[in-house]
């Protein structure tokens, strides 16, 4: 089985990634009651450098935010953003004006292209019960023909994504999530137009998986032995991949092309898995700027300077929606959804 594994790591923040995914990072945040204001009690930012807190005082974060939890409005440009909801909400905005606001299982798909700003913040909704938050943040790359595409903005909702149940021999279950790509004949929400996972020959795949304990399940091999294939183990206690024994915090690089039996050890298990076929071009990348070379960056943010990617359109640096507000989505177009 060891032929199969490419690679097998500790997990670092941000986790690492192979083309044509640039970063993965897992939040996890266990956030108290929220105010009046949907956002952290005074009482308790005490030992917090608010602004630039990654500090996991207590079990959370309030990273760029100072009332509300989360990324007030900061530009993007050359690549995409995938935020996975599986705990909490997150409100978006954009500069655009996008908007939105999305829960557990519900995903938001964002290609940057030539520039856009955007805002993801974290409302603590309720006031009598903490807010956990937990969501993936996903950048894939886009190829130098798509970098300068129309920014688009799309939710991919709970209910339009496949959730597949495997049952083994014994009884115990697997529980799949398909964000993007296929799994077994059901495919995923087509993505944003210009995306690298839109042509369906580039084998990307977003799976979210949940092992019980003593499950046993077959990863399915990547679209080809060009296709990159990522498991990160982030809950649990042990998994095996055939014979090799992997602790949780660890992500496994499989040999492209090849499936692996996965079978899971006394706890249950989540893990996330990405896979894609490298689009195998330089690689310029300048904070929240991704482009292909230095001169193309240059070129970025001296247009960010000039236009601010359309300025900022909310009244609110942490823009956040009325408290009852349920799921929706505002797109630029005029058009909106309500869930």
């Amino acid at each position: 089985m060891k032929d199969k594994i490419l690679a097998i790591e500790v997990l670092q923040m941000p986790w690492r990634t192979e083309d044509p995914f640039l970063f993965t990072v897992h939040h996890l945040d266990h956030y108290p009651k929220g105010n009046e204001k949907m956002g952290l009690d005074p009482s308790q930012a005490a030992g917090r450098v608010l602004g630039q807190d990654f500090s996991n005082k207590n079990g959370y974060s309030m990273y760029h935010g100072k009332v509300v939890p989360g990324f007030p409005y900061h530009p993007h440009l050359g690549f995409e953003t995938i935020t996975i909801g599986k705990q909490g909400f997150v409100d978006h905005s954009d500069s655009l004006g996008g908007a939105g606001r999305f829960g557990a299982g519900d995903a938001q798909w964002m290609t940057a292209g030539k520039g856009i700003q955007h805002s993801e913040m974290f409302p603590l909704l309720h006031t009598d019960k903490p807010n956990t938050l937990e969501i993936f943040q996903i950048w894939l790359n886009l190829p130098s023909q798509s970098k300068l595409a129309e920014p688009h903005y799309k939710m991919l909702w709970n209910e339009s994504i496949p959730k597949i149940e495997e049952v083994d021999t014994n009884g115990n279950k697997t529980t799949l999530e398909i964000y993007a790509g296929s799994y077994k004949a059901n495919e995923a929400p087509k993505p944003t137009p210009d995306s690298w996972a839109a042509n369906p020959e580039n084998g990307v795949a977003i799976f979210s998986v949940k092992m019980e304990a003593n499950a046993e399940w077959i990863l399915p091999a990547s679209l080809n032995d060009q296709v990159h294939n990522t498991l990160y183990f982030y809950n649990g206690n042990t998994i095996h991949l055939g014979d090799t024994k992997i602790d949780v915090n660890h992500l496994v690089k499989v040999l492209p092309g090849k499936s692996v039996q996965i079978t899971n050890g006394d706890k249950v298990a989540e893990f996330l898995i990405l896979q894609g076929k490298p689009i195998n071009e330089p690689v310029a990348l300048r904070g929240p700027f991704v482009m292909n070379t230095d001169e193309e960056l240059n070129l970025g943010f001296a247009e960010y300077r000039k236009t601010q990617f359309g300025g900022w359109p909310w009244p609110q640096t942490e823009q956040v929606f009325d408290r009852a507000k349920g799921r929706f989505a505002k797109y630029p177009d005029g058009s909106s959804e309500e869930k």
